[in-house]
Formats: structure tokens, sequence, C-alpha cells
């Protein structure tokens, strides 16, 4: 029953969403089973940074990670905060 409700929920994102001036935010919760790190949320969520700034023409400068590892009950989760840079 868990694994079907994990799987349900599969991966939410949040998408882009702008903080402050020049300031941008994505969060992702990852369905990983198991015990571990937010590995592919990390990689999830940079993809969504890089892909925003490329669209800019510019790069990604990483303010602040968080990443949360995957429990009992609890999903791996991962939140990046950044600005586009030339």
């Amino acid at each position: 029953l868990i694994l079907a409700v994990v799987a349900l929920m599969g991966c939410a994102s949040t998408g882009v969403v702008p903080m402050d001036k020049d300031t941008y935010i994505v969060s992702k919760r990852d369905a990983q089973v198991g015990f571990g790190p937010p590995v592919a949320a990390k990689a999830d969520v940079y993809r969504e940074a890089n892909e925003f700034c490329a669209e800019q023409k510019k790069k990604v400068e990483t303010i602040e990670f968080q990443g949360t590892n995957s429990g009992f009950g609890r999903p791996a989760s991962a939140s990046l905060q950044f600005k586009c840079v030339e």
C-alpha cells in the first residue's frame, strides 16, 4: 500500500519560481523508495535551473542548495536558490 501511494505521488516539482530581483528557487520531491540522499532530485532541480538560464543565454549561479534524504514515510527532496549570470 505504501509503495502504491508513493508511486502515485510521483515526483513533484515547483518549477522555477521568482523570489526576488534576479533570484529564483526550484524545489523537487522525489518518489525515491528506501533510504538515501536526494541524488535524482538534486540533478532535476539543477537541470530545470540550467534550462531556465539557458533560455536567457546565461549560466546558473548557486545561492543555496538544500537536500533532504529519504526515509521511512519521507521522500527525498531538493531545493535550489539561484541566479542567472552572464
